[in-house]
């Protein structure tokens, strides 16, 4: 039921994302949230489709930067050193070649399908980052930066135990600190007060 219900948002959420934003302004409050993390390590990605383009705030980035790399299904993300090489990937996705150094990112620029305040994101329905987040919160602090057009935006996203929230997500209109609710998940996936 939840995967149902994700899946129409998911589509809802990609649809209204075609319609783009103001990416001069996205680059900007990108570029303001990273600030506090120069030196640290940075995990971009490299936008397929119509996804929000984090390159320009990447190559302002004072300090090292991986991209992801899908390693095959169900498996977390593994990180390499960008230093400009691409090659072609899995899922139409684009990484540094597999002779670049593997790195643990200390930041993640995420890409997502949808986001609602609360810090919850939809992906594409793999399950990559959320099983990468998972692992990297477990060794150290990590912080998650969603980044979508203000389009993207769902009321409320269905949150299933294995889902990794983001800390913050940034928009074309500005930057978005979650405020979980005071709720439960139920088993179908809806939230209940508590």
């Amino acid at each position: 039921m939840v995967s149902g219900l994700k899946k129409q948002l998911r589509q809802q959420a990609l649809a209204a994302r075609g319609q783009g934003g103001d990416d001069e302004a996205m680059t900007r409050h990108l570029l303001e949230v990273l600030v506090p993390h120069r030196g640290k390590v940075l995990a971009g990605y490299w936008p397929m489709r119509d996804e929000a383009d984090p390159r320009p705030a990447i190559s302002a980035h004072d300090g090292p930067v991986c991209l992801p790399v899908v390693t095959g299904p169900a498996r977390p993300l593994e990180f390499r050193a960008f230093d400009g090489r691409l090659e072609a990937g899995s899922f139409g996705t684009s990484h540094p070649p597999a002779d670049s150094p593997v790195m643990q990112p200390q930041v993640l620029i995420v890409p997502l399908a949808g986001f609602d305040r609360e810090g919850h994101r939809l992906g594409y329905g793999g399950g990559f980052y959320d099983r990468t987040l998972e692992i990297l919160r477990t060794s150290g602090p990590v912080v998650a930066i969603g980044l979508a057009y203000a389009v993207q935006e769902i009321r409320s996203i269905p949150v299933e135990p294995t889902d990794q929230s983001l800390d913050m997500i940034v928009t074309d209109q500005g930057v978005i600190l979650p405020q979980p609710q005071n709720s439960q998940v139920n088993p179908d996936g809806t939230k209940s007060q508590s």
